[in-house]
């Protein structure tokens, strides 16, 4: 799979967002809106739920939900590049 490239550079808020959180925004931000949701997320960062959207957004990072039903489990894989 091929790898995802930012389109444009980021913000000055972007880098001032990666200084806080010490690390790249493209490692930070999925853990985050796993872990919290993308409203604590925002919340943690110091954002509107718009602006973390539009980040995602412009990394290239995917939200997906999904449902499962009782006893269900889902895996994650990284792949390669």
């Amino acid at each position: 799979m091929q790898e995802r490239r930012m389109q444009g550079s980021k913000t000055k808020k972007m880098v001032l967002a990666e200084r806080k959180l010490r690390r790249p925004l493209e490692r930070a931000l999925p853990e985050m809106v796993n872990e919290v949701g993308l409203t604590g997320a925002a919340k943690r960062i110091g954002v509107s739920k718009a602006t973390l959207s539009y980040w995602l957004l412009k990394l290239g990072i995917e939200i997906r939900r999904v449902a499962l039903a009782p006893g269900e489990e889902i895996e994650i894989r990284r792949m390669s590049g």
